[in-house]
C-alpha cells in the first residue's frame, strides 16, 4: 500500500520509477554538449526569467534548456532527464535557438560565477522513452 501511495503522489515527475511502469520505459542515453545559463537579460533577453513554454524560472529550480534537434528526438516540455555525474532529475523547461545542436543548458538561477565555472563540457544525458512491446529489450 505504501508503494502505491508513493507512486500516486510522485506521479508527475517520478512516475517512471514506480514498479508497475519500469517495464514500459527505458532511459535512452544521448551525448550532448552541456553548458549553463542564468536569468540575466544579457544572456537571454529582457524577460530573462520567462522560459520558452511560458514557465517563470526561479533560482534553485533543477531545469534545462534543450536544443531543438533534441526536441525532435523526443525530449519534450516538463520531461525529466538525468545528467550523468549530477544528482537527481532535471526538467525540460526551455528551448534554445535553432542554431544549437545536441546541446543542453543547465539553469543556474542568477549565479553567473557558478555558470562560468561550469563552462562547456561533453556529457551524457538520459531521457525516458517508451519501449516498443515488439522490439527486443534495450
Amino acid at each position: 500500500m505504501a508503494t502505491l501511495a508513493v507512486c500516486i503522489l510522485a506521479a508527475p515527475i517520478m512516475h517512471l520509477g514506480c514498479r508497475q511502469n519500469r517495464d514500459y520505459y527505458y532511459w535512452k542515453p544521448v551525448e550532448v554538449t552541456i553548458s549553463a545559463y542564468n536569468s540575466v537579460p544579457w544572456q537571454t533577453d529582457s524577460l530573462a526569467s520567462l522560459a520558452a513554454w511560458g514557465d517563470t524560472l526561479r533560482p534553485g529550480m533543477k531545469c534545462v534548456a534543450i536544443s531543438q534537434d533534441l526536441a525532435r528526438m523526443g525530449l519534450d516540455y516538463n520531461m525529466p532527464i538525468r545528467i550523468e555525474g549530477l544528482e537527481g532529475m532535471y526538467l525540460v523547461k526551455d528551448k534554445m535557438h535553432p542554431r544549437w545542436h545536441h546541446k543542453i543548458d543547465i539553469y543556474m538561477g542568477n549565479d553567473v560565477k557558478r555558470a562560468k565555472a561550469w563552462g562547456r563540457k561533453m556529457g551524457i544525458i538520459r531521457y525516458p522513452v517508451k519501449k516498443d512491446p515488439i522490439a527486443p529489450s534495450e
